[in-house]
C-alpha cells in the first residue's frame, strides 16, 4: 500500500510556496504522493483559494520522487483541450509523476458552478466527463485527433510533445458507494478513488464491481481517504492500494506540516 496527503489549498495554504514547502517535507518524512484538491471557490468560511494547477507545479519542482495530482478536478467545467496541455506540461515537469484524478463535480461545495453558469444537470456533467477524457487521453497520444462528439470537437490536431508516462498518466476516476456508473467509469481507466466511504466492506463491494467490469485488477489502484493514523489494515485486506489523508476543508497549514512530518502509519 502507499499513502499519500490529500488537502484543499485554502486560507494559509493558497500560497503555493508555502504547499512547496510542505511537500518537501512529505517527501522526506516517507509521504509517496502529495496532492490537492481542485476548487475554484469554496463555501464559508472559506475566503482564500489557490489554484491547484500551479500549486501541483511547485509540488514537482520542489520534490524529486512524490506524485502529485488534482485530487478531483470536476472535469466538465474545464476544456478537455486545456487540461490535456498542462497536464503535460506537469508530467514533463515531474519526470512522469502526475496524477489525473477526475470527477462529476457538484456546486454544494460553494456555488461553483452556478456562480458561473456551468453545467448544473449531473446526467450532462456525466456525459461531459466521459467524451473529455477520451479527447485528452488521444491528445495525450501524439497521433492526429479528429472528434466529433456531443460536446466537444477537435479537428484534426497534433499535440506534442506527449507526457512522459507512458501509455498516458494515470486517471482515477472519483466515485462514491453505492452509485454504479462512477465505478464502472473508472474500471474503463487506471484507478477508482472512493470518497467517503464508511466501512471496509463497502470498499470491498466497490472492488468487486470493478473487477467485474474489467475482468482483473492487474495495475489498477484502489484510492480511499481516512483520517490521519488509522489503520490501513482493514482497507488493505478490502484491496486499497492507496490511503490518502481525509482533510476537513478547514484544515490549517500547520496541521497539514505536522501530518506531513509525522509520514504515513504504514505498519498497522
Amino acid at each position: 500500500m502507499r499513502f499519500g496527503l490529500d488537502f484543499p489549498p485554502f486560507g494559509d495554504l493558497a500560497d503555493p510556496r508555502l504547499v512547496a514547502e510542505i511537500a518537501a517535507e512529505a517527501e522526506a518524512a516517507g509521504w509517496d504522493a502529495v496532492f490537492v484538491w481542485d476548487h475554484i471557490m469554496y463555501r464559508e468560511p472559506v475566503t482564500h483559494a489557490g489554484d491547484p494547477w500551479i500549486t501541483m507545479a511547485a509540488i514537482l519542482s520542489a520534490t524529486r520522487r512524490v506524485l502529485t495530482g488534482p485530487m478531483v478536478t470536476p472535469l466538465a467545467r474545464r476544456r478537455p483541450q486545456i487540461v490535456a496541455r498542462q497536464a503535460t506540461s506537469l508530467d514533463v515537469l515531474g519526470n512522469g509523476r502526475l496524477v489525473l484524478g477526475v470527477g462529476l463535480g457538484l456546486d454544494s461545495s460553494g456555488r461553483e458552478l452556478s456562480a458561473f453558469g456551468e453545467e448544473l444537470d449531473d446526467r450532462t456533467r456525466a456525459g461531459m466527463l466521459d467524451e473529455a477524457l477520451e479527447v485528452i487521453d488521444a491528445l495525450w497520444s501524439g497521433e492526429s485527433v479528429r472528434h466529433g462528439g456531443t460536446h466537444y470537437l477537435v479537428d484534426d490536431v497534433r499535440f506534442l510533445p506527449t507526457p512522459i508516462r507512458r501509455p498516458r498518466p494515470p486517471v482515477w476516476v472519483a466515485g462514491r458507494w453505492p452509485h454504479l456508473r462512477p465505478l464502472r467509469r473508472a474500471a474503463r481507466w487506471d484507478g477508482l478513488f472512493l470518497i467517503d466511504q464508511r466501512e471496509p466492506d463497502e470498499l470491498a463491494s466497490a472492488v468487486e464491481v470493478v473487477a467485474s467490469e474489467r475482468g482483473h485488477l492487474g495495475g489498477f489502484s484502489v484510492v480511499v481517504n481516512r483520517p490521519f493514523g488509522e489503520a490501513a489494515g482493514p482497507w488493505r485486506e478490502a484491496g486499497a492500494t492507496w490511503l490518502l489523508t481525509q482533510s476537513p476543508y478547514t484544515i490549517d497549514a500547520a496541521d497539514v506540516r505536522a501530518m506531513a512530518r509525522s509520514g504515513p502509519v504504514r505498519d498497522r
